[in-house]
């Protein structure tokens, strides 16, 4: 993820019980993708949010895990609060905005023991909030940080509240100066997972789990524009990562929709594509735009992975030829082996934001939801 300010005002979350603080000095960024993936089966994942930094998930982007039933008024025809899941339109719900911080981030709280249950390899907030005010003892919120999640603190949203520090609030950058500083986030990554009692941890090269998130969120969008025609997107990487969805998903009949990267620092996009695969604003969360009025769907993706997709890097196999240097001279990091599998799409994310697009009620877009266990089984997910 890249370092970088953090916008909006500088703030401490304060108890809605006594005052006491319990964050650091915080400010604002936009919620990660990968914020709610469970990934793997006993993954080691790091901290979600960059310290310093805080972001919040509205009302209509929480998520519930049950699965969608597309007969109007049935009991879980929503996912949650504010999604398009019925014939009715928008749905509402009573749900507060949470906000999310790294865990080194709390200051004056402490764990509730009788509030650890549900877990495997550590916390999973599945009994609730599991961290009280240590001043008057009022659960404030939910550490997260068992396997296969990313290490987070949720604050419970009518426990907390926000007290604004200092008289100046950085500025976001502007798109210039934030692509010149950012860093690309690369497509694999070791993956560290418990191998059992006997084994202990042990590592393999994956995709990257951001990836797999971004890409879940980017072929919702995709979906929920194409009307179901064919889809095609640029060779290389991008194709690798969204082409093989695409051609399972949608129909191979009619005319086909072209989908191009677009951004700062590039030319200016195909007046031809049909789709823009733009990046987002870390800080703000705002998808860029062209100028000139361009009447291209946005897609939105991740500032690091679009800067990979559209400037990436080489990347060198991961065994150098015999003879080349001698084993003293090579680099102390060795460099990254291709994973062994086709890229998989993550399954969770794509219809936590297909359910949360306006052609969610599409009936092909429901057969593809009502299919998805299936083609999570197949590897497609």
């Amino acid at each position: 993820m890249p370092s970088f300010p953090a916008g909006g005002h500088v703030i401490v979350f304060v108890c809605a019980g006594c005052g006491a603080e319990l964050t650091a000095p915080l400010s604002q960024v936009a919620l990660p993708a990968h914020a709610h993936q469970k990934y793997g089966n006993g993954v080691q994942l790091p901290v979600l949010m960059e310290p310093g930094t805080f972001a919040v998930e509205s009302e209509s982007e929480s998520w519930r895990p049950s699965w969608p039933s597309w007969e109007k008024g049935a009991p879980d025809a929503a996912d949650g609060p504010g999604i398009h899941a019925s014939a009715d339109g928008l749905l509402s719900g009573d749900a507060a905005d949470s906000s999310v911080i790294a865990p080194g981030d709390t200051r004056g709280t402490v764990l509730i023991p009788e509030k650890s249950g549900g877990y495997c390899c550590g916390l999973d907030g599945a009994d609730g909030p599991n961290m009280a005010c240590e001043v008057c003892g009022l659960p404030v919120a939910s550490r997260i940080d068992d396997c296969s999640l990313w290490q987070a603190v949720w604050l419970a949203p009518n426990a907390v509240r926000r007290h604004a520090i200092g008289d100046t609030s950085p500025a976001p950058l502007p798109w210039a100066d934030l692509t010149a500083g950012a860093m690309g986030t690369p497509p694999y990554e070791p993956i560290t997972s418990w191998g059992g009692r006997h084994f202990g941890l042990y590592h393999w090269w994956s995709w990257s789990p951001r990836w797999e998130a971004a890409a879940g969120r980017g072929l919702a969008h995709m979906l929920a524009t194409s009307g179901g025609r064919p889809m095609s997107v640029p060779h290389g990487l991008t194709a690798e990562v969204f082409q093989r969805a695409l051609d399972a998903l949608l129909s191979a009949d009619g005319p086909p929709l072209h989908a191009a990267l677009a951004g700062p620092n590039l030319p200016a996009p195909d007046t031809d594509a049909d789709l823009l695969l733009v990046p987002e604003h870390p800080q703000t969360g705002e998808t860029w735009a062209p100028a000139g009025g361009n009447l291209a769907y946005l897609v939105p993706l991740p500032l690091g992975v679009w800067l990979w997709l559209a400037f990436p890097e080489p990347h060198l196999p991961a065994d150098p030829p015999p003879q080349v240097l001698p084993a003293e001279l090579l680099r102390d990091d060795p460099l990254s082996p291709r994973p062994g599998h086709l890229f998989r799409i993550d399954a969770g994310v794509f219809r936590h934001t297909l359910l949360r697009l306006p052609a969610a009620g599409d009936p092909w877009l429901r057969e593809v939801l009502e299919n998805l266990p299936t083609y999570v089984r197949t590897g497609l997910f």
